[in-house]
């Protein structure tokens, strides 16, 4: 009977972690926009110097705030880990019109 006691226990709290993760993940998901107007070209920046050995620039880009294109400084940012790179956010055209990739450490 405590067998069955602990594998009960130890398929709860299974469950409930994977209805958990299940669940933030749709509510930190962004639903996408489409843009009917491509994005501006980028704009050059001068990069400062870097804070440090660990800090990454991550490229300034054109946000779009619901009626026009805004553009967004670049940055110095420290990295998460040892040799995390990052892939800098992307507008994708299709057919509904161009629409904001987020970007990401890898």
């Amino acid at each position: 009977m405590e067998i069955r006691k602990g594998r009960s226990l130890t398929l709860s709290l299974s469950l409930g972690l994977a209805l958990f993760l299940g669940v933030t993940q749709l509510v930190t998901a962004m639903p996408r926009i489409y843009i009917a107007a491509p994005p501006p070209a980028p704009i050059v920046e001068v990069r400062p110097v870097a804070p440090s050995r660990n800090h990454v620039w991550v490229e300034g880009f054109h946000r779009w705030d619901g009626n026009a294109y805004v553009w967004t400084p670049g940055t110095w940012t420290a990295r998460p880990r040892a040799h995390a790179a990052w892939v800098k956010g992307h507008y994708v055209h299709s057919r509904h019109g161009w629409y904001w990739v987020d970007g990401r450490w890898r």
